[in-house]
């Protein structure tokens, strides 16, 4: 899934490809893409991009005069830029393709999504904050008021483990499973541990990573073409999708606990005294 730093670096990707530009044509390949109807798909066709903006993991393009179209990649989805598109109406039902835009210079991009749980999401509206998951949004933690102080204050009364209370878009915006991953091994935290268990050192501790981490992967990131930042994120990454690889820190085997529909990886030297964390998942299957 991309998170705040790929979808950072798609931002000034576009900004530097569409702002100034034409939307001549939007087409919608797979319906269930759409979330808005009103105003209609088209209405953003005839106008220029003057600004490209992220809202946690959402994407807006602003429009001279007419409405914005928001984006939201999920866990599978992509956005992949063409310089001349193809002619022709794509065909729907075939492929990952979701939604085209067409630029008046013949460039512009694909949207696509792989898999079978459509999650991709696009919204044309006259505020971003009519996108539910914007509104909803908690402070950007890179933002210049997101200091110790916020962090300590968004944690101090949460029951939840580290682990679900970084990934959730309502109290921190744009952290999602695999940069979670990466702070917590950053900050030598357990993902179990409770948020408002944190002492001001840990909390500070918890801040220094979080800022670090997602400020080296943007600039890991900024200048690389979209059609590369996936491998760039994943190259980047310490400990997130390196089950039994070596701790880069320490050389301990990093570990995994399984969940229905992700997972998270950790290594136990460095995070949790050396003690494995149960996996759920594989201890119902032993049994």
């Amino acid at each position: 899934m991309p998170e705040l730093p790929e979808v950072e670096a798609l931002k000034d990707f576009l900004t530097e490809h569409l702002v100034g530009h034409e939307i001549v044509r939007v087409l919608p390949v797979a319906i269930s893409v759409l979330k808005t109807y009103d105003p209609p798909l088209s209405a953003v066709e005839g106008h220029e991009v003057v600004a490209v903006r992220r809202y946690g993991k959402f994407l807006d393009l602003v429009t001279d005069g007419g409405p914005h179209l928001v984006t939201h990649l999920a866990r599978a989805g992509w956005l992949h830029w063409k310089d001349l598109l193809p002619s022709g109406m794509p065909r729907p039902g075939k492929g990952p393709l979701a939604l085209r835009v067409a630029l008046e210079t013949g460039a512009g991009f694909d949207l696509t999504e792989a898999g079978t749980q459509k999650r991709l999401a696009v919204y044309v509206v006259g505020d971003p904050l009519e996108v539910p998951g914007v509104a909803r949004l908690g402070p950007d933690p890179l933002a210049g008021d997101f200091d110790e102080a916020r962090l300590a204050g968004l944690l101090k009364d949460e029951r939840r483990q580290l682990k679900g209370a970084l990934r959730d878009q309502g109290l921190i915006a744009g952290v999602g499973n695999a940069y979670s991953d990466e702070i917590l091994h950053a900050a030598k935290m357990s993902p179990f541990k409770l948020a408002a268990s944190l002492t001001p050192e840990e909390s500070a501790r918890l801040y220094e990573a979080l800022r670090a981490t997602l400020t080296d992967a943007v600039e890991r990131s900024r200048g690389v073409a979209a059609g590369r930042l996936k491998a760039e994120k994943k190259s980047g990454l310490r400990v997130h999708g390196r089950t039994g690889e070596p701790c880069p820190v320490c050389g301990d085997t990093i570990r995994e606990v399984s969940f229905s529909d992700s997972s998270l990886q950790y290594c136990p030297t460095c995070q949790t005294g050396g003690k494995p964390l149960a996996d759920r998942r594989m201890s119902r299957l032993l049994k």
